[in-house]
């Protein structure tokens, strides 16, 4: 439901504020107490009369009139504690307490406190009496020339002198004379800095910030920063003298700091913080603190925010700035420039008619009031700074031209305003200064540093035919050193894909090195290829130099493992093109494979051949955007219990596993010749990656399956085709093998991974998809080891069945004929059968023959044996071994007739 929301003030930034706010979808109108001419009845907005001085009141109001935010404008009911007051009455108002407060109401408060933390600012020193305070500015050893009212006195309470004298005599206006009033009963007086003057905000929620783009206030009355000290004549956003990499720095060191001091001290500050910064030659020093927004920084921070400032706001409120930060315009400047009355900021004349209003506006710029009224329904002045036009434009310079084009159209008798806003920045761009790489954001140096980190990792991956060392325009490779003598060069190219957002997001980073190299290192194997070297791709925004070390430690490592040389890579700073935080990764392997031994084999693949997978270690480097869609349906977050897998893991950690590689393992095997065709599980799943090494004739039934660790994926609503096509369902590698080579590979895969045949190989039907997938559900609820059959409920149901499940009983039909037809059926519920053939003309003996007979069945875990016909005499071992099958001949005869038939 729409909610109304009530802005305490009366200037041009609670125009700006209440104009923002009426933006929001989320709310139904914006009450301004006392408010101006300018936010009095103007769509949304509107004015109240309500007081704000009395808290009690203006809670009763608040609940009476459904109002659910307050946002307070200046700075005297913060320190009053209208936020306090109002919270207490259970009504929602945006700002810090009045103990927080103290930063700004009290000067003295906030200079010691920056004292306490260690945050950079001026030197200075308190006092409550005025000799006192003369004496200081004469005998300190640094230009004691600042002299401040200690409280609120409208942002005019500072002196700037020129000599010792003038100093003293500001002690004396402030604290015998009473120029701010009770303000000045403690004066502060401090150092003189020399440097650039910016104002630096933030969003604080009292334990994180987020800070605005760098603003600039100019407070001299006049053009050329002259003329008396005002509440602000103007100001620009984003200023340059500001880089990226200073901002980082008064986070840190100013922003955060003082959060956190804060915090530590009993009063967290939740709200907008304003820091007003000098850069001096030894870094940003606060000149002093503010406990809101800024006028007239207001007027440009606003509307270069590209967030709703409602959601911004109660994000704050709750705490959950972090996770929600503030998303500000990029590519835009703001330029604001105030008009005020004729002898301001002394005496002056009210009630001077401003018109032509509605032209500005229609030059695409926006007027905020401050110190106006409506007398007989027109538009007049009533205070000293009247108003504010603010343009916003693709650059500075076109911002400056245009605010300056709109004060120009207004109907204002006597105003005063400056035509310079922004003359620094203006200075600063047109310095004439030698650009360097590292001003557009690329840190060779850092750089620099990454190679001198990697390069004994690198150097560590040195192998036959190549040294692996880093720092040349190319990486040299010798063919012959490395024992081949009619290779066939092999390469393969990929990334680690949108896994990277997850380990981003962890700040777990060293096994993305092995998901790249394994990615690559893979396809090659494929093709029977040996890995010889592999290169890397960094690219990032900002250098991370521990991040990057991390990464490219992970890919030397897993050149060690895959026994290939790291020998050489790229790491590209690109500043804008990734969001800070973010990089990419791709990776290049180039193998060898002598000419007769490429895969696959496709003149040797037949019928009958079995299909050996190999385990991965779970979902590999594929499908990680449906994992994470899967994710948020699921509800759960990376940092969320696993619901599978090892106990403790988080579901980041456990989606983090890196990919297997399987070059150490595979090679001997690939060698051997008993492979004809190697398929790497990767992106398209099972359905997509088995049929690119066979002949187009032949289909593949995929019996047994592994994929407990993707339950999740068939809860959060996955078709089991689509997971086929996905992922690689439990199998990184799958190898096609003849029947008698099969249970020698399986042994060879056993002795160091889980392994097992998963299914068997036939002519394509017409029209047939070219992959089956049969168990998939039933291994996703059961959560099926390799090799264990478990049984199959009887309404074929997965999660909330209580069913006894039915055990299953393999049974296997001899069929004689040209080749022993071996059919494995799966009773009670026959719904698989697979078909081998094995040739008795390829065997030398009855026993050789028998012996691959056996390994079958046993390899598929029958149970009982169905002569059909059969017409081969068998050994004595064997029908010793399968004795007592012959009580069920018949009746399975029967039944494979029957299955047969239809």
């Amino acid at each position: 439901m729409a909610e109304r929301v009530l802005v305490i003030g009366s200037g041009g930034r609670e125009h700006a504020l209440a104009w923002k706010l009426a933006q929001s979808p989320q709310i139904q109108q914006v009450l301004v107490a006392p408010g101006n001419a300018g936010t009095a009845n103007c769509g949304k907005i509107s004015n109240s009369e309500v007081s704000v001085s009395n808290h009690s009141i203006l809670a009763q109001f608040c609940k009476d009139h459904n109002v659910g935010l307050v946002v307070v404008g200046p700075e005297v009911p913060l320190a009053a504690g209208i936020v306090d007051d109002l919270t207490a009455a259970g009504v929602p108002c945006f700002g810090p307490t009045a103990k927080a407060a103290q930063l700004e109401a009290s000067k003295s408060f906030s200079k010691a406190f920056m004292e306490r933390h260690g945050i950079p600012t001026a030197r200075w020193g308190s006092f409550t009496d005025p000799q006192e305070a003369c004496s200081y500015i004469r005998t300190a050893e640094f230009p004691a020339l600042v002299v401040k009212a200690s409280g609120l006195a409208a942002g005019k309470g500072v002196i700037v002198a020129r000599d010792q004298d003038e100093a003293c005599q500001a002690v004396m206006d402030i604290m015998k004379d009473k120029a701010f009033g009770s303000a000045g009963e403690t004066v502060v007086v401090e150092e003189l800095l020399e440097g650039e003057e910016v104002s630096c905000l933030c969003f604080s929620d009292g334990s994180s910030v987020s800070p605005m783009p760098p603003a600039q206030d100019h407070k001299r009355l006049q053009d050329g920063d002259v003329g008396p000290n005002t509440g602000g004549m103007g100001a620009y956003c984003p200023t340059p003298q500001v880089s990226q990499e200073l901002l980082q720095q008064i986070r840190e060191s100013v922003l955060q700091k003082t959060v956190d001091g804060m915090k530590a001290e009993g009063a967290p500050y939740v709200g907008v913080l304003y820091a007003g910064l000098m850069l001096t030659k030894q870094g940003p020093k606060v000149l002093e603190f503010n406990c809101r927004f800024g006028d007239p920084e207001c007027q440009v921070l606003l509307p270069l925010l590209k967030s709703d400032l409602h959601e911004v706001l109660l994000n704050t409120l709750n705490g959950t700035l972090a996770s929600n930060p503030p998303v500000w315009h990029q590519d835009s400047s703001a330029v604001t420039v105030v008009m005020a009355s004729a002898g301001y900021p002394g005496s002056y004349q009210k009630g001077v008619p401003i018109t032509a209003l509605p032209q500005v506006q229609e030059m695409n710029l926006q007027v905020f009031h401050a110190g106006t009224a409506l007398k007989d329904g027109a538009v007049v002045s009533s205070g000293g700074r009247v108003l504010t036009v603010t343009a916003v434009r693709p650059s500075f310079e076109a911002a400056l031209q245009a605010a300056n084009q709109g004060v120009a159209a207004v109907g204002f008798p006597g105003a005063v305003y400056r035509r310079d806003i922004g003359h620094r920045a203006i200075a600063h761009l047109n310095q004439r200064r030698g650009l360097t790489y590292k001003d557009s954001g690329v840190d060779i140096a850092a750089g620099n540093k990454l190679v001198d980190m990697i390069k004994p990792l690198a150097k560590a991956t040195s192998r036959a035919g190549c040294n692996a060392e880093l720092g040349g325009f190319a990486g040299l490779f010798d063919l012959k050193a490395a024992g081949f003598s009619d290779p066939v060069l092999v390469s393969g190219t990929d990334g680690v894909g949108t896994k990277l957002k997850i380990a981003q997001a962890c700040g777990q980073h060293g096994g993305l090195g092995q998901d790249l190299v394994a990615m690559c290192v893979n396809d090659v194997l494929a093709q029977g290829a040996e890995p010889l070297f592999f290169l890397d791709y960094f690219s990032c925004g900002s250098l991370d130099v521990d991040v990057a070390a991390s990464v490219v430690g992970g890919i030397a490592k897993a050149c060690q493992m895959a026994g290939c040389a790291l020998l050489g890579g790229e790491t590209a700073e690109m500043p804008g093109v990734y969001a800070p935080g973010e990089y990419d990764l791709a990776g290049f392997c180039v193998g060898a494979v002598e000419r007769g031994a490429l895969l696959p084999r496709l003149h040797d693949i037949a019928e009958g051949d079995l299909l050996i997978g190999v385990a991965s270690s779970g979902v590999h480097s594929n499908g990680f955007s449906l994992v994470r869609k899967v994710l948020e349906r699921a509800g759960l977050t990376y940092s969320s219990p696993a619901p599978f897998g090892s106990s403790g893991q988080t579901v980041g950690e456990l989606l983090l596993t890196p990919t297997k590689i399987y070059s150490r393992l595979l090679l001997p095997i690939l060698r051997s010749g008993a492979v004809k065709a190697y398929a790497h599980i990767t992106g398209g799943g099972l359905l997509e990656n088995i049929p690119r090494v066979l002949p187009q004739e032949l289909a593949v039934d995929l019996v047994k399956m592994f994929c407990n660790n993707l339950e999740k994926c068939y809860e959060g609503g996955l078709s089991e085709e689509e997971m086929a096509r996905t992922f690689n369902c439990g199998l990184g590698a799958v190898l096609v093998v003849a029947p008698p080579d099969a249970q020698r590979v399986l042994r060879q895969l056993q002795a160091d991974e889980q392994a097992w045949v998963v299914g068997s190989l036939a002519h394509k039907q017409p029209g047939a998809e070219p992959v089956a997938v049969r168990n998939l559900k039933h291994s996703l609820c059961a959560g099926s080891t390799p090799g264990t059959e478990t049984g199959v409920q009887q309404n074929g149901g997965c999660h909330g069945d209580s069913s006894t499940p039915r055990r299953r009983t393999k049974v296997a039909v001899l069929i004689s004929g040209t080749g022993l037809l071996i059919i494995v059926l799966v009773l009670i519920n026959i719904t698989k059968m697979l078909r081998f053939v094995v040739d008795h003309k390829l065997y030398g003996s009855r026993a050789e023959f028998d012996g691959t007979i056996d390994r079958v069945l046993e390899e598929f875990g029958v149970e009982l044996v169905c002569l059909a016909g059969f017409m081969r005499i068998l050994t004595g071992t064997f029908v010793k071994k399968w004795s007592g099958m012959a009580a069920l001949h018949t009746l399975l005869a029967l039944t494979f007739c029957c299955i047969h038939s239809t």
